[in-house]
């Protein structure tokens, strides 16, 4: 007898699909995703996602082995569509029988669907529009994450409160669909939950974990942060393909700026093609939010951090975090039930 009943009930197919107690997912955050909070979320009965980056396949593989060597409960590789390296990724995940792979960053190339599903894993996918995401279910993908604008990292332009209007009653009685952006708190699981989610997905929350590897003046930063330190990055130049991102302000804000425009003289100086400058846009994120997570550098490095980073108050163990979020959402419930 689950001691969130009503949280578990709604929960039951997310969880289900997952592997786990509760569908609770980590988002894959670069740097901060690896061994030590995956298994820490998966064995405290949510479900860590590694998050690939620009790991290289032996990278892949050695953190995979490692985290296996934490934890005998599920968990899942998300892996960048445009990751130049994408098949070799795949077949790492292949070899070791992952349960479920998350394809982020965009569009999933032809036949990386089908490669993921060959071997008997599920596919998680994201979409911007139901349109996508149907075409997506079509095929193969097993499950769909909608992600809102509030959500820290690369980010789309619409709010998660109007992507749950749109896409929960389109698909959620069909399909597995979990919702991400902006959640901190179980009465907000308890929104999406009874909207038709199969679960949801948090990332800021657990970025200043105990179990986190984040440098402690990342996670400090993360305290004395509240909502509207959280901005999305501007796009100096509508040729470039940038995908906006949230972070904490700061002067790495002020550094991708230039590196735009830098980029944008690149290519009128015909020194870089558009695929270039793409690249060249995610090195300098890696590289920046390598700086704040493992460095410490929280002044020029990226902070990158959701709009909920005003509820992130203290450091707490991950079954802590999960165990909070769960009774908030059991409690919601219970009141919503009494006021019916």
């Amino acid at each position: 007898m689950s001691a969130y009943p009503k949280t578990a009930a709604l929960m039951a197919r997310g969880a289900e699909f997952l592997g786990s107690e509760f569908a609770i997912l980590c988002g894959a955050m670069s740097w901060v995703s690896e061994r030590h909070l995956v298994s820490a979320i998966s064995n405290a009965g949510g479900f860590g996602v590694i998050a690939c980056g620009a790991m290289t396949p032996a990278l892949l593989d050695a953190e995979i082995t490692a985290t296996r060597a934490l934890t005998d409960r599920p968990f899942g590789v998300n892996l960048i569509t445009m990751h130049p390296m994408l098949t070799d990724l795949i077949a790492v995940t292949a070899r070791h029988r992952v349960s479920h792979v998350v394809l982020a960053g965009g569009i999933p190339p032809k036949g990386s669907i089908e490669a993921i599903r060959a071997f008997g894993a599920k596919v998680l996918v994201f979409a911007p529009t139901i349109a996508l995401a149907r075409k997506l279910f079509r095929s193969g993908a097993d499950a769909l994450v909608i992600e809102g604008s509030e959500a820290g990292g690369h980010i789309g332009p619409v709010s998660t409160g109007v992507l749950a209007q749109e896409f929960l009653p389109a698909l959620a009685q069909d399909h597995i669909v979990f919702v991400a952006g902006g959640i901190g708190r179980g009465e907000a699981m308890a929104s999406y939950l009874e909207m038709g989610a199969a679960g949801v997905q948090l990332g800021t929350r657990f970025a200043a974990a105990t179990e986190s590897i984040a440098h402690p003046d990342f996670k400090k930063a993360f305290f004395r942060a509240n909502a509207r330190d959280a901005v999305a990055s501007v796009q100096v130049d509508p040729r470039l393909p940038v995908i906006p991102v949230r972070a904490l302000k700061n002067k790495g804000t002020e550094e991708f700026t230039a590196k735009q425009i830098a980029v944008a003289q690149a290519i009128d100086a015909g020194q870089l093609d558009m695929a270039a400058a793409q690249l060249e846009i995610e090195h300098f994120w890696a590289g920046a939010l390598r700086r704040a997570v493992i460095d410490g550098d929280v002044e020029r490095g990226s902070v990158m951090a959701g709009q909920s980073v005003g509820l992130v108050t203290d450091e707490l163990p991950v079954a802590t975090i999960i165990a909070n979020l769960l009774t908030e959402c059991e409690a919601a419930l219970d009141k919503r039930r009494l006021v019916a």
